[in-house]
Formats: C-alpha cells, structure tokens, sequence
C-alpha cells in the first residue's frame, strides 16, 4: 500500500521544516523505526507499492483488472481538500460516482493515465510546488499526462523522500528538533510484557494465555534505540510506547533499557493520581495544574520521567479545526493555551509543561493548504508571545527539578484508558491465538537448531507480526475498507516465519481471520420447543429455552454502547418461530443509555424463493457494504426498546418492485419484562410445513446499520414436515 510514500512527500520533511522559518522554535517527532526502513527502501532502493508501479506502467499496457484498481484506489484522498480544488481530478471523480467501478470503457487509456498523475500530484505537500520547478511543470499541465510525466512525478517524489532523514539528522545536531522512537515494530508493550494480568477478568478457557512475548518486548525498544542511533548518530532518550499504552512492567522494562522519559495520555495520569480532569462543555480544564507537570516514578531500576498529553487539544487539531478556518482555529488553540497559563498564575512552581502530542500525519490532508496557515498562524503567535517557549522535552526535564511524584501508574492507553482497540474481542483474540502458536513453533526451533542462519529472519516476520495495527483492524470497531487486504498480509508473514526454517506451513494459516464471524451461532437448536412467551430470564438448567439455538452478539468498546442485546435464542416446534432476547447488561447499568432509543430489525424469508423479495433498506455508515445487506428477504420486523420498555414492534412484507408495505402485526406474540419473548406463527411468514425460515438480525439505531448478526451468513430453522397417521 501507498501510505509511507504518500504521508513521507506530505508530511514527514515539511512537518520539521518550520523550525527553519522560527528563530526559537523547538519540536519534538517519534519516528518508529520501521517507518523509516520504509522510508529507507523508497530513497535508496527504489522501492515501489501497488500504486507508484501502476503509475509508471504504460497506459496501454494496463490490464482491466489494473483499471478496476486505479477507480477503486486512485481517489483516496480528501474531498475537499485534494480532488474539488483540482478541476480535472474532479471532473474524473464524479463520473466514477455516476457510472462506478465495472465498467472500465467509461474512461480511455489518456484518462486513466491522468487519474494517476493527479492522485500522485495531490499528495505531494503544496510547499513544494513553488520551490521545484520540474513539479510546477507538471501542476500547470493539469492532463494529457504522459509516462515519462508519470516517472517524473515519481522521481520528484523519491527526491523529497531522499532529503527527511539528512535533514532530520541535520536538525538534531543543531538541538532544534528532538526525536523519539517507539520499540522497533510498534508492538502494544503491556500486552507483550503482561498479557496475563490485562486479560485475567474475562479468563475464560483463553487459549492466548502463556504469550510469553516478554523478552520479545525488551528487543524490539533496544533494537528501536539502537537503530536511531545508528540513524542520527544520538541515542533516543525518550520512548512514546505505542499507542500510549504503558503500565508499570512497560516502565520497569523501559528504565532497564536507559531511557530517560516516556509519555501517555491524560486519561492515564488521572487514574494514575486519582484525580479526574474536568472539562467544561467548550473543552477547557477547570483544574490543569496537575498535567502541566512532569512526573518522577521509580522503577525497579532507577527513576524514569513522564509527561501527560492534554486529550482534549490532540482532538481539536485532528478532527475538529479542519473543517473551519485555519487562522481562527489557530486563535482559539493559542487562546486555550493562554486561558490554562491564566489559572496556574497562583501556582508555587517555575516550571509548567503543556504537552500537545498526536499523530503527526494523519490530519494535514484535511486542511486546506495540507495545514500550512494553521501552523503558521500557531507558530507566530506562540513565538511572538515571551511568556511561552517551545521545549525539546529531554532539555526541559532536564533543566527542570520539579517533577513530581508518581507513586503509582495506572494500566491502560489514551483510549478509554484500556486495551480494548487490540484485545478482548473475538477476531481480535483469534489473531493473538495464531501470533501464539507460531512462536510457539519457533521458540522450539531455535531450541533445536539454534545456529540455523535463517532464524533472525524467521524472528522479524514474528516481530512485524506483533505490531499494533493489525489487531487495531481486526474485529470490531474499526474498519479499514481493506481488512482482508491486512488479514492476507499478516497470514503472509506468519506463513513467511515457516519458510525461512524450511517447515510445513499450518494449514489453519490459510483461513482467513476476517472470514470467521464473532456472531456466528455458539449453538443450533438441540430440539423442538414450546416455550411460555413471559418474558422471564433463563435461570435453570432444566429451561426448555437451554434447547433452543444461541448467539452472542458482537463485543468492543464501541459497540458495547449502541447493542441492544447481548444474546439472542431462537427455537421452533410445528407452528411458531420463537425469540428470546437477552438485553444487553451495560445499558441496563447505565442510566444515561437507558435513555435512549434501540432499534433492532429482523429479516427473513423462505429459503429458495425467488419472487416477491426486496432489499435490506437500512442506512451504511460507510462504503464498506458487507454481503449479507446485498441479500433480499420478504419480512422485516423491526423492534424498539427504551428505558426497559418495548416500544413498538411491526412487521412489514416485501411486494414486487423491492417495495414494502406494513402488516397486521397482532398474530405475533410479545412480551417484555426480565428479557424480550416473541412467538411468531410460521403461517404468517407463508412458511409451510418442511420449508426452511432463513432470517438474520441487525442492530440498527435510528436505521443506520451498526452490524449484523451474524455478519457474513443467515440463519436458518426447518418447520418441522407434517406426518400423516
């Protein structure tokens, strides 16, 4: 993929140039260590990715299949910002929204050539198209782009790409940027040191128990420090841990490895401290004195230093200023700064530190100018005002003798102050379960033929495996838009680790981790069931419901918000359809979420019928349609539930012309009180004796799809055939 090429031409160089354009400009950038082997093999090696080869292909050698790629990839940049100011690019993405992606001849082999020089063009930092004249060329040309334009603009990519670490390292030696680094291969730390104790509240036959991943931890941040070194000539003395997380093994480990300081999230330190940072409804801290300090904690080893990010202005720059003007937003971040310098006028101490901290390339796309009259406008008004001063963190911690005393740290990550975005989820745990049993396999290799000359190469496969983005996409609740692309390529690389030491590859490696659904039945029915529709839990063993099929709803720190149940039992006997609901217990708990309104939808039809069905008509939030809302059914029930009441349910049935149109809901049993019961009459779903119901569930609030259960399958119950005596 293109995103260290595209992010490297816009970001990585100009980020750390504006230091040159401020006399007393201070800045401080983590670079991990993979991002610049990346960054590396573009400038040295002339690495390409997909989408840079594609680009330097001739246009009449594009094959359909390389054109049905360049219209699904070739347009991923910001609207607003990188294809509506360019008229061409624009003019080509709107017909791709009318006529979409299948038909390759709305666009000849110039256009296509053309869609991929302004994709290639709109990434490049704006910065640079007064400054290089081989660029300016290509800007005003605005079509009709060749291949040797198309090398050009390649060439003048690798040529801004050449010029970040020189300029990096150059920047260090004069003390006006600070660099960090994270360890080697952007693993998750307290999962690796101790995923044991993170996970020991849900313990339940967990097969990821023993990672033993402990040392793999240590090697990564040394082989992090290491590389920086040999990078810039200056050994880090700051780790950001991936993604915030740290708890207090990361930070034994940490201290055992030399480093100085370390940084996580607000949310941290308050557990950290017991005390809750209050926001008032503009976002302003009503008390910042105690995370405009630096910290002490003592480790097993020495001492190690933190500093806590404010969570509230990392938000602001990166998801909320872009969409308003550049020097107003820029205003009002100096005005917050100055409104927390007013409330600490009292306090007894010299030093305060406010630290802003965010990722460094994923927001300037959605500014105009990639950001550029925003950082200027901060940059002024912080260098103009004497009463601030940027710092390098490592100068200011070290000049500063009033940190304060952390006696204890708090587990968790600038997420909700847990691990939940990489573990506890299902997807997410099979992933870790794979990662296991392949270091398993390794780790007895190495015991058996500990001098083979392939085994640090087996053992990097088994490092990258370890980074943080790929439990990060997998299950819920993120969405990359190409997860089977993440799940094919981390297979890969576990895969890889068996043939450098020339073993059978586990044919369990060649199942997809994305194909298998955390909504998948725990249980098809056992038997037939009649059970009272009272609305009363399941509570013995002997419960006629313990026969009927079950299925668990997916879990994450997202969906567990917006789910309405957690568990859904679903049996029949000759003539009725029966549904228990178990409602979800964490809106039950909590009094603002009972609040609101849940919706939940049920499809179904009759299996094999091909007439008189219409589609799922329920609102995606994104692009990314799952194929199961490509199906089509003949009922829908829908379902709403607010504070513990049921307050409607109807069914509707589908006519020709993907219409549908509302039924007498009365033949259909409901009763809501511990749980919802519903009894359904087969007759009233025109399914007859030896048909099958296929039907599937979906958790849609206010209509708008949050997923399906199951996902990628429905399920299905056979009225039982009527048997003549």
């Amino acid at each position: 993929m293109p995103w260290v090429r595209l992010h490297a031409v816009k970001d990585y160089l100009d980020m750390a140039l504006w230091v040159e354009k401020f006399k007393d400009l201070k800045l401080n950038f983590n670079f991990v260590p993979v991002l610049l082997d990346s960054i590396i093999e573009y400038a040295e090696e002339n690495a390409h990715d997909i989408h840079s080869r594609l680009t330097v292909t001739p246009e009449n050698k594009l094959t359909d299949k390389d054109k049905i790629f360049i219209l699904n990839n070739f347009f991923d940049a910001n609207y607003q910002t990188m294809i509506l100011t360019n008229d061409e690019y624009h003019r080509l993405y709107q017909m791709v929204q009318a006529h979409g992606t299948d038909d390759t001849n709305i666009f000849t082999n110039q256009e296509y050539a053309d869609i991929m020089a302004l994709f290639n063009l709109a990434w490049i930092d704006p910065s640079y198209r007064t400054s290089n004249q081989t660029l300016k060329k290509l800007i005003r040309k605005g079509k009709n782009y060749t291949l040797e334009d198309r090398i050009s603009i390649i060439e003048v990519q690798r040529n801004i790409i050449k010029k970040i670490i020189p300029t990096l390292k150059k920047l260090v030696n004069k003390n006006q940027i600070e660099i960090t680094t994270s360890p080697y291969y952007h693993p998750i730390l307290p999962i690796l040191l101790d995923y044991k104790n993170i996970k020991k509240h849900t313990l339940q036959d967990d097969e990821i128990l023993g990672l033993k991943t402990e040392l793999d931890a240590k090697v990564q941040t040394k082989m992090a420090l290491d590389r920086i070194e040999e990078l810039f000539g200056k050994r880090p003395r700051g780790i950001w841990p991936s993604e915030q997380c740290v708890n207090g093994k990361t930070l034994d480990m940490l201290s055992s490895l030399g480093v100085e300081w370390t940084i996580s999230d607000e949310g941290i330190l308050a557990n950290s401290i017991n005390f809750e940072f209050v926001h008032d409804f503009k976002g302003y801290l009503k008390e910042p004195y105690h995370l405009l300090k630096s910290y002490q904690y003592q480790t097993k080893n020495s001492d190690i230093k933190m500093v806590f990010r404010d969570s509230t202005i990392h938000n602001l720059i990166s998801f909320e200023y872009p969409h308003h003007n550049p020097i107003a937003t820029a205003n009002d971040l100096y005005d917050r700064i100055k409104v927390m310098q007013s409330k600490i006028l009292s306090s007894p101490d010299k030093n305060h530190l406010l630290t802003i901290a965010l990722d460094g390339e994923n927001c300037w796309e959605n500014y105009m100018e990639d950001g550029a009259s925003f950082l200027k406008t901060l940059y002024t008004l912080i260098s103009e005002d004497s009463t601030l001063e940027t710092v390098l963190i490592s100068d200011y911690l070290e000049q500063s003798d009033e940190h304060k005393l952390l006696n204890k740290i708090a587990s968790g990550s600038w997420f909700n102050r847990n691990f939940k975005l990489w573990i506890d989820e299902p997807v997410k745990d099979l992933a870790w379960a794979y990662l296991k049993r392949v270091r398993q396999d390794f780790s007895e290799f190495v015991k058996r033929e500990p001098l083979n000359p392939n085994i640090e190469l087996a053992r990097r496969e088994l490092f990258i495996c370890e980074g943080s983005d790929w439990f990060w996409w997998y299950g819920e609740p993120n969405d990359s838009g190409r997860d089977n692309i993440f799940d094919f390529i981390f297979r890969t690389h576990l895969k890889n680790i068996y043939r450098y030491l020339d073993l059978d590859t586990p044919s369990y490696l060649d199942e997809p981790i994305t194909g298998i659904s955390p909504a998948k039945p725990s249980r098809y029915p056992q038997s037939l069931i009649t059970p009272k529709i009272d609305g009363k839990d399941v509570t013995s063993e002997d419960d006629i419901w313990n026969n009927a099929g079950c299925i668990e709803t997916p879990d994450g720190p997202v969906l567990r918000d917006s789910k309405l149940f957690e568990t859904i039992r679903f049996g029949h006997d000759e003539n009725n359809f029966y549904l228990k609901f178990h409602l979800n217990k964490y809106i039950k708990a909590n009094e603002n979420l009972t609040q609101k309104t849940y919706q939940m939808y049920i499809y179904l039809r009759k299996a094999g019928r091909k007439h008189a069905l219409a589609p799922v008509r329920l609102i995606n939030k994104t692009n990314n349609i799952p194929p199961i809302s490509m199906e089509k059914f003949h009922n829908e029930i829908q379902l709403a539930v607010k504070q513990n009441d049921l307050q409607f349910m109807r069914i509707v049935k589908a006519i020709p012309g993907d219409m549908w149109i509302l039924e007498n809901a009365k033949a259909i049993e409901a009763t809501y009180d511990e749980v919802l019961d519903l009894k359904i009459p087969f007759d009233i779903l025109d399914i007859q004796n030896g048909e099958t119901l296929e039907f599937v569930f979906v958790n849609a609030n206010l209509g708008i799809k949050d997923f399906y259960i199951p996902n990628e399958m429905v399920l299905s119950v056979t009225r039982p055939a009527l048997v003549l005596k």
